[in-house]
């Protein structure tokens, strides 16, 4: 099987300066600009500078190459695909019936040419883009976004035309709005309109980026000769001016101040950050990971062996060394992660917000986003309990608030007096955030309650767990449940495991169900008072990565809501709702912020338990992974428990940044761009990898078994599994990878048994052209989790299920 390529590494160079030379339009004088500043840098470097011109249009004749080979003929050049027809190179294209490359073939030719300049010792390459800055490349990509993953830092051709301003700030934005650097403005003078004035002053004000003007070149001469002559001493005129010369080093500057402050970021982190989630007096330089940027699935860091020579050490050895290499994100920035690193629609949908809005006082107030991402939110989780909206700034302030509510909701149908105080049932290891109410509603963690009408005490059940072993598809149950539960069960596939309906036919919940009713009779009798049900549904992330037997999840749910019984106050009576879509026995909190939104392959993972809530909680993937915002969302039944004539009975909760514009209009646009790829079969190459078969033993369900599925082929998976000299069990699920390594001193977060797995995979494998790829991911004690994202591509999975393979025989 051949070995896939590694994804795509910034070009970023001590000894070559590289930079991107972008036009506001067409006939701007891009190429004149490029001739002028190769042969500045020329005269700086001789023999030393490079030109490219990824894509060029129009008769070989007319050709930038042979512009640059005429009139700087000490500057190397090449073009990499050249269309004869003068039309947008989306059409060239199509015209030419030859092979359209793709974005990631010319960006790598792209970064191949640089990286071959580098090599060799050049000290320049300009590289000029077709057209203006959204004029389509080959494939039909606007450029702006087509060459985003290079993040070469930008020389801007402006335009001196009538409306040249508006056409140059515009262009500006586009770039700047998608992460370019734009280090300088460079366009002609002239005295009619004036636009060099007027822009001068205008990014010396509002962008502190300085801008370049040249007088315009002189008119064509009637015969070629002539023509060349005049403009030939243009150039030696124009490229020996102060201002060409100034631009020059202005660029030279900002390639090493870049370079600088990449090289002393991970000093100055560790002398300003406190970091989260980390003993820092552990922490050194070389454990900092530094990023450039970041787009799709990765981070552009720095690489590990970069050093900090002189930057006039053109000899040494690290000088044609790339500084920077490809990241995967494989813990999703820590969940967050879905529509890629710098996701174009997310960042106008960021922008459009924040220039239409800023932030406004929600407060007794509505917005359109705000109004529009509530309703998409009710319609797509189809629960029709859910009816209402509550936005909050994160995951555990949006479980606190989804606590009062559940937590008034049963104190008041039961009768507890404002002394007496309620706990939660949840599952053992579970892990609801880092306030103080949603840390106390997990296992006890020592933390004083601080969430009105919880006493910070609750019961969490052990459970059965779902690994692959050895190849087979195993719910594990606990050693000490097994007399109550049974025996470890094998199944022929995930998806039989997921068939809860089938099962429960066959009676596998009566156990179940009868264990969790005589735990909680016992809890009962000896006092304990319980007001909410609180459980992450089917996968418990930070609290271990276990994938819980979707069906004991059903059948906690299913016992408490048909046992009110258990949850009363003593010797009193209650008025039963009449309601269908009431809740029953305890209000049902699932906890989707990790696992909703199709992090797991569904718009609510709650849809695997067959079953709804009455309140839920979503974050994280709501917003795509650009900005925090948390909604949880309540039943009507919930929500009349807070009203009233007093205002002491409101749900006394908020944020300054409550329901925040822009992250209402991002949530939006990420959401719906969920249900579109959903709609559309983007993830049907994930659900063709063998995850459709079954034993033939299931019984058919509402869910079809297409819809259990995962990003990471099963194959992977299960051969994974059969290393059963280290890997204890793994599972794979929508877009996450677990892997449960074994560990004989024991599992849990005191276990190292991952760490080195993830040290390969973080130290990447063998140097080539775009350096080592990698992928930077995190452990939880003996398990080691990989998560890919909703747009990640078929060939990025192979990339690291090879890697995987490698690192695991180690």
């Amino acid at each position: 099987m051949p070995q896939p390529p590694p994804p795509l590494a910034s070009p970023l160079w001590r000894s070559l300066r590289a930079y991107q030379i972008f036009g506001a339009n067409t006939e701007v004088g891009k190429t004149v600009f490029s001739t002028l500043l190769a042969k500045a840098a020329a005269r700086r470097s001789p023999g030393a500078v490079a030109f490219l011109k990824p894509v060029s249009t129009g008769p070989d004749s007319e050709a930038d190459d042979r512009h640059i080979t005429r009139f700087a003929p000490d500057v190397s050049n090449k073009t990499l695909f050249q269309y004869k027809i003068p039309v947008s190179p989306h059409i060239a294209a199509r015209l030419s019936n030859r092979t359209i490359p793709s974005n990631e073939a010319l960006l790598f030719q792209t970064r191949d040419y640089a990286a071959q300049c580098a090599n060799i010792g050049r000290k320049w390459l300009f590289v000029e883009t077709a057209g203006g800055v959204h004029s389509p490349g080959p494939s039909g990509t606007t450029q702006a976004d087509m060459y985003a993953p290079l993040r070469l830092p930008v020389v801007l051709v402006g335009d001196s035309r009538l409306g040249g301003i508006s056409q140059t700030i515009s262009a500006f934005e586009s770039l700047r709005v998608r992460g370019y650097d734009v280090e300088s403005v460079l366009l002609f003078k002239e005295d009619k309109y004036q636009n060099y004035e007027y822009l001068a002053e205008y990014f010396a004000e509002h962008h502190d980026v300085p801008v370049a003007g040249v007088i315009e070149p002189p008119e064509r001469r009637s015969s070629l000769e002539e023509d060349v002559r005049v403009m030939s001493q243009y150039y030696e005129e124009q490229s020996q001016h102060k201002d060409t010369s100034g631009v020059i080093s202005h660029l030279e500057s900002r390639h090493e101040q870049r370079i600088d402050q990449l090289n002393s970021m991970a000093t100055e982190a560790l002398r300003n950050i406190w970091y989260p989630f980390t003993q820092q007096s552990l922490l050194s330089p070389k454990d900092i990971n530094v990023i450039d940027s970041a787009h799709g699935d990765y981070f552009q860091t720095l690489t590990p062996s970069s050093a900090t020579p002189s930057q006039s050490d053109s000899s040494s050895s690290s000088s044609s060394s790339n500084l920077l290499r490809a990241s995967f994100d494989g813990s999703a920035s820590w969940w967050t992660q879905g529509l890629g690193h710098a996701n174009p629609k997310l960042t106008l949908a960021a922008a459009y917000a924040a220039g239409r809005y800023g932030h406004v006082m929600f407060a007794s107030g509505i917005h359109r986003p705000a109004a529009e991402l509530s309703s998409t939110l009710l319609k797509g989780m189809q629960n029709p309990r859910l009816t209402r909206v509550f936005f909050s700034d994160n995951g555990s302030t949006g479980i606190e608030v989804a606590l009062k509510m559940g937590l008034r909701a049963a104190k008041l149908r039961y009768g507890w007096s404002a002394e007496e105080k309620l706990g939660v049932v949840g599952l053992k290891g579970s892990y609801h955030g880092d306030t103080i109410g949603a840390m106390d509603c997990s296992e006890p963690s020592g933390y004083n309650e601080k969430v009105e009408w919880y006493d910070g005490k609750g019961h969490w059940f052990d459970y059965p767990t779902v690994l692959c072993v050895d190849g087979k598809w195993r719910v594990n149950v606990p050693r000490e449940l097994r007399e109550a539960l049974g025996e470890d069960a094998d199944f022929g596939s995930l998806s039989d495991i997921f068939d809860v309906q089938g099962r429960e036919q066959k009676g596998h919940h009566v156990r179940y169900e009868a264990f969790i009713r005589e735990t909680l009779e016992r809890l009962q009798k000896q006092g304990r008072r319980f007001g909410s049900v609180i459980v992450e549904p089917v996968v418990l992330g930070a609290g271990g990565m276990a994938l819980v037997d979707p069906l004991f999840q059903r059948a906690l749910v299913n016992v408490v809501r048909k046992s009110p019984d258990l949850f009363r106050k003593p010797n009193t009576s209650f008025e039963s709702p009449s309601s269908p879509t009431a809740w029953t026995g305890l209000p049902i909190i699932f906890d989707e912020v990790f696992t909703g939104l199709y992090r797991l392959g569904r718009f609510s993972s709650s849809s695997f338990l067959e079953t709804h809530a009455d309140i839920s909680v979503h974050a994280k993937l709501l917003t795509g992974g650009l900005v925090p915002l948390c909604t949880t969302l309540a039943s009507e039944n919930i929500f009349q428990t807070f009203s009233s004539q007093d205002k002491t009975d409101a749900l006394l909760h908020g944020h300054s940044y409550t329901a925040h514009p822009v992250g209402c209009q991002v949530a939006l646009e990420s959401v719906k761009e969920m249900l579109k790829m959903d709609h559309g079969g983007s993830w049907n190459w994930a659900k063709s990898q063998g995850w459709t078969t079954t034993s033939g033993d299931s019984v058919a369900s509402e869910q079809p078994a297409a819809d259990v599925w995962s990003t990471w082929p099963r194959d992977l998976v299960e051969d994974l599994s059969r290393q059963t000299d280290r890997v204890a069990g793994i599972w794979a699920l929508g877009s996450v990878l677990a892997i449960h390594l074994k560990d004989a001193s024991g599992t849990g977060y005191f276990s190292d048994a991952a760490q080195s797995v993830r040290d390969g995979l973080i130290a990447g494998d063998a140097e080539g052209v775009n350096g080592p790829w990698n992928v930077h991911c995190r452990v939880l004690g003996n398990v080691l989790y990989l998560m890919a994202g909703q747009k990640t591509t078929e060939e990025s999975v192979a990339r690291i299920g090879s890697l995987l393979r490698e690192r695991l025989k180690e």
